[in-house]
């Protein structure tokens, strides 16, 4: 009898135990931390709070405990690191094909990295905030059926993990843009995108953190903040640096490598922005390229999705991937894009720059390496082109297209159907709701610029951002240069697309880059310029912290 009342108790204390051990994700208290934040230079960063209020990310990493503690360990983790920490896509597919990987230790290896760095109170960065709860199965659909797989494994997503922005319908997981209100959208068809992802067997990993609406919400709040995710942080200085908005999970995750790449969305600088801060490579499309189909909107003029990676290979593949036709998509326009070739050569290609980035000492630099390998940089005298009406834009096409995606993209549960709607919601409970206030919103209420006004605001803009750039044409330029998303206002209205690279950093730690403007539906060239430049430079380095 004794033996029996050992053993219930041995196996009550064991499975209590191990109950313990699945909560790797405790709150801390943050009270130091945001009392610190407050004497913050940049007044964005004075935060309010960091950790989400609502998400409990045990509760997320809860289907893969089990798998990480019996197929997966401290030791393999370190194994496979030089296998897949910066590395590119094809160099990850040559591993698999020699045997040296498999899609689910690929998969493994993310899942655990994530709770290893996301579990610990120093080197969080609330990137994530769901998890795709058959990862692993489908990872090992995907070894099972490698050899069958006619696709060009060097060139595809086949098997690769990705993170996709929390503002993108993924089926099997929720789609919230960090809002409380959308927290029942669970149960939504694929984007378009993502449809084309899945078809070219890249496996969705899960969603990134945001800035809330894409930071269209709160007005002067800091970026890569939402109710949900909580505040998103830069792995190169958290809570020194700014993470960069809205696409801030996506653009700290692809740096921090949780994923073989990310997903983001850019209205005007949400890729740009973020993949300046957190030294990835980040692609802003012409819009029309990439479908916006299934993507919580802001503006059917400016949207656009657009991938994020650590190196431009990697872009080349994963923008190769989303492309296609929508006939959803009123913008789309189906072009077929030769991706497989990069160009490494800067001789005979010519380079605007204006001339107030010009006196930045790391932009030079790199300047000067671009003219030693056969660049010609041509100064620009900076045009003064104010933007007038722009915020209309967005107010009125939000104001217009957000209620159409609540009543024909989201799941039944999900009880707002209007802009009011959600800020009656919000205002329910502020404190957690709306921490920072909802004044975006409240002002796309506000707005009373009429249809027509908008049709004339629109051309306006386009017409005098084509000034803005107008040495593209009259300079027969190849692209113009800037630096991190500091044009990039300009290059949404005027439809052109934007490459950022990783330039250096500065001498505090943070992160520079330069980024590529060129003409409508040269992603192509600007791809092939980016290549040339990360050859050439190799700026791109992994986080300190996370090694």
């Amino acid at each position: 009898m004794k033996k029996i009342i050992f053993l219930i108790s041995f196996l009550v204390l064991f499975s209590c135990q191990n109950k313990k051990d699945s909560n790797f994700f405790k709150t801390y208290d943050e009270s130091e931390l945001i009392q610190k934040q407050q004497d913050h230079k940049i007044s964005r960063m004075k935060f309010k709070l960091v950790q989400s209020k609502v998400l409990d990310m045990n509760t997320v990493f809860k289907p893969f405990n089990d798998e990480l503690a019996t197929n997966f360990s401290e030791e393999e983790y370190n194994k496979l690191k030089p296998l897949i920490l910066e590395q590119n896509i094809p160099s990850i597919h040559k591993s698999i094909s020699e045997g040296l990987l498999s899609h689910e230790k690929l998969t493994l290896f993310y899942l655990y990295r994530i709770r290893k760095f996301e579990s610990n109170n120093k080197t969080a960065l609330n990137a994530i905030i769901s998890l795709n709860p058959n990862a692993l199965e489908e990872a090992r659909a995907r070894d099972l059926n490698r050899d069958n797989n006619k696709l060009l494994l060097d060139i595809s997503m086949y098997g690769m993990p990705i993170l996709i922005k929390d503002n993108i319908n993924t089926a099997g997981m929720p789609t919230t843009a960090g809002a409380i209100v959308l927290s029942e959208n669970k149960n939504t068809q694929d984007a378009f995108i993502i449809k084309k992802l899945k078809e070219d067997g890249a496996i969705i990993l899960g969603k990134s953190n945001l800035s809330e609406w894409a930071y269209y919400f709160c007005g002067i709040c800091p970026v890569g903040y939402s109710a949900t995710g909580g505040q998103t942080l830069n792995p190169y200085g958290r809570a020194v640096f700014e993470s960069g908005g809205s696409s801030s999970g996506s653009g700290a995750s692809v740096a921090a490598n949780y994923a073989v790449a990310a997903v983001g969305t850019e209205t005007s600088g949400s890729i740009i922005s973020p993949s300046s801060q957190n030294s990835v490579v980040g692609l802003k499309p012409t819009v029309g390229l990439l479908s916006r189909t299934g993507i919580i909107p802001i503006s059917s003029t400016l949207d656009t999705p657009g991938p994020m990676t650590k190196n431009v290979t990697d872009s080349f593949i994963l923008l190769n991937s989303m492309l296609g036709y929508d006939a959803s998509d009123p913008k789309s326009v189906g072009v077929t894009q030769d991706l497989t070739g990069l160009e490494v050569s800067f001789k005979g290609k010519r380079f605007g720059v204006f001339k107030d980035i010009f006196r930045d000492s790391i932009f030079k630099k790199n300047m000067d390496q671009i003219q030693e390998a056969g660049g010609e940089i041509v100064i620009i005298a900076p045009r003064k082109v104010n933007l007038p009406g722009f915020l209309s834009i967005l107010n009125l096409e939000m104001k217009d297209e957000l209620p159409k995606y609540l009543n024909n993209y989201t799941d039944k549960e999900v009880k707002v159907s209007t802009l009011k709607d959600i800020i009656s919601y919000n205002n329910l409970e502020k404190k957690i709701r709306a921490p920072y206030g909802q004044l975006r919103f409240t002002n796309i209420e506000k707005d009373t610029t009429s249809q027509a006004d908008l049709e004339r605001i629109k051309s306006n803009l386009k017409t005098k951002a084509r000034t803005f750039f107008e040495a593209l044409e009259t300079k027969n330029l190849d692209a113009i240069l800037s630096m991190n998303n500091s044009h990039s206002a300009y290059s949404a209205v005027a439809e052109y697309p934007n490459l950022t690279i990783p330039m250096g950093y500065k001498k505090t730690g943070e992160p520079i880059s330069l980024t590529f403007i060129g003409k409508s539906n040269e992603e192509v060239k600007l791809l092939s310029l980016g290549y040339a430049f990360e050859q050439l430079t190799n700026h791109r380095k992994l986080p300190e912290n996370f090694k």
